[in-house]
């Protein structure tokens, strides 16, 4: 029984400390339980799309990625939703809350996603924040490319981030 009450305390301060150090817009809420790290790498994808003021603009699309393990193990997926598929069945699928600019000015922001619809059961069920930080790439094309004769054209940019979900701090 000790052996399992250690056991219990070294995985609790495990996921304690894998909790990342972030602003504060995109900090889980005091008492949120980190349940799962993923490294996604993939695409965001834009589409030129045309305001009805004829302005054009990258408005993206969604992200394609897939999600994997520290091991490397590919673990699930993350498409337009924004929702996320574990292997396991489970999905998550949210909405932004919060985001910040990341630290590489080259790439998308940081967020802070509210858990607003799940599928399934398994790892991702019991969901109720997910932050996107440590981002590479994925911002749009430059503006200019998105001209008339682009228009309805979709530009996929490379990406890379880590994805940590953590569940409500209410014993669930």
């Amino acid at each position: 029984m000790l052996a399992a009450a250690l056991a219990g305390a070294a995985l609790a301060g495990a996921q304690t400390s894998s909790a990342p150090e972030v602003p504060d817009a995109v900090r889980a809420s005091a008492g949120a339980r980190l349940l799962l790290v993923a490294h996604a790498s993939g695409a965001q994808i834009y589409r030129c799309t045309q305001e009805a003021d004829g302005t054009l603009h990258w408005t993206l699309k969604g992200p394609e990625a897939e999600l994997r393990d520290d091991k490397g193990v590919i673990i699930g997926r993350h498409y337009a939703g924004p929702s996320w598929r574990h292997n396991d069945g489970s999905v998550v699928t949210g909405k932004a809350v919060a985001h910040v600019e990341s630290p590489d000015p080259d790439s998308i922001p940081w967020l802070l996603v509210s858990a607003v619809g799940h599928e399934g059961h398994g790892a991702l069920e019991r969901v109720s924040l997910i932050q996107r930080i440590h981002t590479k790439g994925g911002q749009p094309p430059p503006a200019a490319q998105c001209s008339a004769a682009q228009r309805d054209v979709e530009a996929r940019s490379a990406y890379s981030a880590d994805y940590y979900f953590y569940a409500a701090g209410n014993g669930q």
